[in-house]
């Protein structure tokens, strides 16, 4: 009996034992298998340090890329109005932009002259009229003439002559008029033909520098044996300036030109309406008897 009960015991102690040694063991096995796989791991990162050293030591190392650089463009001289005639000027040839030169300033000379005696000659006639008529009536005809002395224009001038001759019949009166008309017409006229000159020549001179340009570009590619831009740019070059030139200045003229002509046109018709008026006063007084 004692035997079965110490038998007991001691299997009841064995049993109890058994739990512990087991989760020891597994504890131990599992340390174990951690040592071993955290050998495992430190193994394979030298493995793979070395190998990134390896090929990080067999690969050449790459120069730096140098940074891209924009060309960048040379900064363009801004030139004035003046610089930029003057450059095309001397490109253009100092032979035909000179001719064409001596044609825009004699033209415009001209031209100028001719408009300050326009406006000096330009009369208000009705005034003019009506001074003479109170001139008359207040002093006869020396008061009358005193009046057309005193004032500058064509309209005085004829007014003056045909005052002189207020004596003779209304046909001798209207012809002095006319005559004198017709003078006074040619005074303003004088110079128009100079202009119109200047204006014709200046793009013939433009014309004649364009053939002699193109004549240039033609022997240089006859001497060169070849077409290239490089070789005819020069002398087309020289060829368009001229003839842009040219025509510039005719074109300058040309409005100057035309405003003195309707400048004189304006006071012509002046001059016919005043002349009429004048007629028709110095007739009126006749009939009157005066």
């Amino acid at each position: 009996m004692k035997k079965l009960i110490a038998l007991l015991t001691l299997t009841g102690l064995l049993f109890a034992q058994m739990p512990n040694a087991v989760l020891a063991q597994d504890a131990t096995d599992a340390g174990t298998e951690m040592a071993a796989d955290g050998d495992m791991v430190a193994d394979g990162e030298m493995e793979a340090d070395s190998t990134v050293s390896d090929s990080a030591a067999a690969a050449p190392v790459a120069a730096p890329e140098p940074a891209s650089t924009v060309e960048e463009e040379p900064e363009r001289e801004v030139l004035s109005f003046h610089q930029t005639v003057k450059r095309y000027f001397i490109e253009g040839g100092a032979t035909f932009m000179a001719f064409v030169l001596i044609c825009l300033i004699l033209g415009l000379a001209l031209s100028i002259e001719r408009i300050i005696y326009l406006n000096m000659a330009t009369t208000n006639t009705d005034k003019l009229v009506s001074k003479i008529d109170a001139a008359l009536k207040s002093g006869g005809e020396n008061a009358a003439k005193e009046v057309c002395r005193n004032t500058r224009g064509p309209v005085a001038t004829i007014f003056y002559q045909g005052l002189d001759r207020s004596s003779g019949s209304y046909e001798e009166v209207a012809k002095a008029i006319e005559d004198y008309g017709s003078v006074e017409m040619s005074k303003l006229e004088r110079g128009l033909s100079w202009i119109s000159l200047f204006i014709a020549l200046a793009p013939m001179l433009g014309f004649m520098g364009t053939v002699i340009g193109m004549i240039s570009a033609f022997d240089k590619i006859a001497e060169a044996n070849t077409i290239n831009a490089s070789i005819v740019a020069g002398g087309i070059k020289v060829a368009l300036i001229t003839t842009v030139s040219g025509l510039i200045v005719a074109i300058i003229l040309q409005i100057f030109y035309n405003y003195i002509l309707s400048k004189i046109d304006s006071i012509v018709l002046d001059m016919e309406e005043a002349s009429m008026d004048l007629v028709d006063l110095l007739y009126k007084r006749k009939l009157q008897g005066k």
